[in-house]
């Protein structure tokens, strides 16, 4: 492909095809390694955009010079701005209701198999579970998450293999099996706490990815938690941009409907 152009143009479209070519082979690595998710779909819906861009990008600069491309191109970037923001946001957030120390019950949210195996983001909550539980090894531990496409048996059933294969105690280890979402990894794992004698009044803490921990905390909150703590476990760092991409929507879809059960998102249980 020639460039054109000198100065800026021309750095301005050398980075376009070079994040193009590097979006497009991380978006066809993803696509034989994962499970697609809307974290994908974000990403490859940028590799199309910026192949898009560096093919047309006289047409597209032309066009959004004056007129009504020059507000579409003000919008975009009114809209990235926003996005950015929200990112931020997402990233600080897990890190702001870290546990005490005294919770009653440690609630691990699920995250995807890889059949019957944890997947690395899975893994990464499992691990600080354990952490948590090496500290304060009276807390229960409830695993969450029922059977996703793909998946040869349920999250949590896994997750308590790998907690007690690690010197969990079993009679340490609820097992949540039938969720979808993680407002319902929260609402059932109340009912389960519940039966074993823990009211949801008493304090616990959620276990998942730092980028996930808002709405983790607030999900919580809204199935009747009151005293919640987040404890973030860290992120491989090729899952860092597809995760983060996609909890921004996340975090604007709770805003709006307040429930993952409602709402368009509902269609879409399992990708999201």
């Amino acid at each position: 492909m020639k460039l054109y152009g000198k100065g800026l143009v021309n750095i301005k479209l050398i980075i376009v095809w070079v994040l193009a070519v590097y979006f497009l082979v991380d978006s066809i690595v993803r696509s034989l390694r994962s499970n697609f998710n809307f974290g994908m779909l974000i990403m490859y819906a940028i590799t199309a955009g910026l192949w898009v861009y560096g093919l047309f990008h006289r047409q597209i600069d032309a066009f959004c010079a004056a007129g009504v491309g020059r507000v579409l191109r003000i919008g975009f970037f009114c809209g990235v701005g926003v996005f950015c923001a929200l990112l931020a946001f997402v990233a600080l957030s897990g890190y702001t209701d870290q546990p005490q120390g005294d919770e009653k019950a440690v609630v691990v949210l699920g995250a995807g198999l890889r059949k019957d195996v944890p997947s690395k983001l899975l893994v990464c909550r499992l691990e600080k579970a354990l952490e948590y539980h090496e500290e304060n090894p009276d807390a229960v531990i409830v695993v969450t998450g029922g059977q996703g496409p793909g998946e040869t048996t349920p999250e949590g059933v896994a997750m308590a293999k790998w907690l007690a294969e690690r010197g969990v105690p079993e009679e340490q280890i609820i097992v949540e099996d039938k969720s979808t979402s993680t407002e319902e990894n929260l609402l059932f794992a109340r009912r389960l706490l519940e039966e074993r004698g823990i009211a949801a009044t008493e304090p616990i803490v959620v276990v998942t990815n730092a980028f996930h921990c808002y709405r983790g905390g607030e999900y919580a909150r809204m199935v009747g938690f009151t005293d919640v703590d987040a404890l973030p476990a860290s992120i491989g760092l090729n899952s860092i941009m597809p995760c983060y991409f996609r909890e921004v929507f996340a975090v604007l879809y709770y805003w709006v409907f307040k429930s993952s059960r409602t709402g368009w998102m509902l269609q879409f249980v399992g990708i999201f």
